[in-house]
């Protein structure tokens, strides 16, 4: 292949790989069952793999404005799926941590989506499992890659 033809290569397999993430993605949204918003439940979720966190980490993590983390912390709160504490280190700084009923939701919206997904997978032929762990790994190995 020339590297034109290469290159429009990447960008077919880009765009049929884009809408399948994509569509993927929706319907494990659709799967949590927990009556919060996607950004709602990716805000805990990243207080539970960070925290406890300061509003503004939140904001930088979630890629939003500081006003935006100050009212999903405060949705977040109403449900009791956060509380707030003062940094022992610092009197003036509010840290948001995860509560019991916070780990649990995601416990369960994480068990939710896996269990769909095997659901799914249960009768693919071996060929297409091994596939899908391998295309698991290219996965990983991409998205760690763009972080850099």
């Amino acid at each position: 292949m020339t590297s034109p033809q290469l290159a429009d290569t990447h960008l077919e397999i880009a765009a049929r790989l884009r809408l399948a993430v994509v569509r993927t993605a929706r319907r494990l949204r659709q799967e949590a069952g927990t009556g919060l918003s996607p950004s709602l439940t990716a805000a805990l979720a990243t207080i539970e793999a960070g925290g406890p966190l300061t509003p503004s980490e939140l904001a930088e993590r979630e890629a939003i404005r500081r006003p935006a983390a100050t009212r999903i912390v405060a949705r977040l709160e109403e449900e009791g799926l956060v509380a707030r504490a003062t940094d022992p280190g610092d009197g003036r700084v509010t840290l948001i941590a995860t509560t019991a009923a916070g780990r649990e939701l995601l416990q369960r919206v994480r068990k939710r989506k896996n269990a769909y997904l095997a659901r799914r997978m249960r009768d693919l032929p071996a060929e297409d499992l091994v596939a899908l762990e391998r295309a698991a790994s290219v996965l990983e190995r991409l998205l760690e890659d763009g972080r850099r």
